[in-house]
């Protein structure tokens, strides 16, 4: 499970930053014309809570034009963030999915995320990068 469970962690916490899960994968990974107030690049640190996923990950996402996507084509990430930082995200990989939910400022944020199946969940905390 945690080998499996990292990949899925990893985009859904990084990508803990968004909202509307019905974007498909092309609009989500081609940067947007206008620079959005959380564009960049983030770091983001999952922390599992209940379940047998790894206890902490940390991982790099990038937000363009208030979409997040991550440059590593092994899971796909869907979602916005939302007006005032307001985030909802969903990371799939395969046949396995986890959602993130939380709030992000200019420079950080914080959330909680869970699997699909609800098997794992716990909290995640971000950080904007300097460009």
């Amino acid at each position: 499970m945690k080998s499996f469970m990292r990949p899925i962690l990893v985009a859904m916490i990084a990508a803990g930053l968004v909202t509307g899960a019905s974007m498909s994968v092309n609009a989500i990974a081609a940067p947007a014309p206008h620079q959005g107030a959380y564009d960049g690049q983030w770091s983001v640190v999952i922390y599992t809570l209940r379940g047998d996923c790894d206890s902490a990950l940390r991982y790099s996402l990038r937000i363009a034009g208030n979409r997040v996507f991550s440059e590593d084509p092994s899971y796909q990430v869907y979602g916005a963030v939302g007006a005032g930082g307001a985030i909802s995200v969903t990371v799939a990989r395969g046949n396995s999915a986890a959602t993130g939910t939380g709030r992000l400022t200019r420079a950080a944020g914080r959330g909680v995320w869970h699997t699909s199946t609800d098997q794992c969940a716990g909290q995640w905390t971000a950080e904007r990068r300097p460009w």
